[in-house]
C-alpha cells in the first residue's frame, strides 16, 4: 500500500471512528439535528458541539476525562450565552 493510499481501518479511524457511533447514529448527525434552528452565536455553537461531543464519546474513549472536558466545554457555553 502506498503512503497516500489508507487502509479501509485507517480510513473508519478518520471518516467514521467507533467512539463517535452509538447504536447506529454518529455524533455529527445526532449534533446537526439538535442543533438546527438554534440562532447561537458561532462561540456558543461551538461550545455546544464541543460539549455534545466529549459526552456522546466519553464511555467509548477517555472516560471521565471526556467527562471534564464536557464540563469546561458547558462552563464556557454558560458564559457565552449568558453575555
Amino acid at each position: 500500500m502506498s503512503d497516500t493510499t489508507m487502509s479501509r481501518q485507517e480510513s473508519d479511524a478518520v471518516s467514521h471512528p467507533s467512539h463517535y457511533t452509538g447504536g447506529g447514529i454518529e455524533a455529527k448527525d445526532a449534533l446537526k439535528s439538535a442543533m438546527a434552528g438554534s440562532g447561537l452565536s458561532p462561540m456558543a455553537s461551538y461550545w455546544w458541539g464541543c460539549a455534545f461531543k466529549y459526552l456522546w464519546r466519553w464511555s467509548r474513549k477517555n472516560g471521565v476525562e471526556d467527562l471534564r472536558k464536557c464540563r469546561q466545554c458547558i462552563d464556557f457555553l454558560i458564559e457565552e450565552v449568558s453575555e
